[in-house]
């Protein structure tokens, strides 16, 4: 089983979200997601200030046995991107939930409705079983 923080929510497509309470979230990829993909060896990194639709591809992240697009999972803009990505990359792997984070976005009116909670999120993972 997946670690599944329950501060924060996720996308169907294997994103995370933490709401930083001032109008703008962190984006990830979850646990699971960074396991199914194996070692990451690059992070494609959106540009800041990047207008960004919920469910628009914001990069790509390649590993030694895939590569997968990124879909944001809110509405926004992209105020800030993790540069330490581009060095180490396997940051992804080692703390997806903490130092592998992706981009912060500056919600635009967008609220996190649709995004699931751990436990929603885990059925979706269950199901794919």
């Amino acid at each position: 089983m997946s670690n599944l923080p329950a501060n924060l929510r996720y996308a169907e497509s294997h994103e995370w979200v933490l709401d930083n309470q001032d109008g703008t979230v962190t984006v990830g990829i979850t646990d699971h997601a960074q396991q199914a993909l194996g070692d990451v060896v690059f992070v494609e990194l959106p540009e800041v200030g990047t207008a960004l639709s919920k469910g628009q591809e914001f990069g790509v992240i390649e590993s030694v046995k895939a590569a997968s697009d990124l879909y944001s999972p809110v509405v926004g803009e992209v105020i800030e991107v993790n540069d330490t990505l581009e060095d180490a990359p396997e940051t992804v792997n080692e703390a997806p939930y903490e130092g592998g984070w992706i981009m912060k976005v500056r919600l635009d009116g967008d609220t996190l409705d649709g995004l699931l909670d751990a436990d929603a999120y885990q059925a979706t993972l269950s199901a794919d079983d």
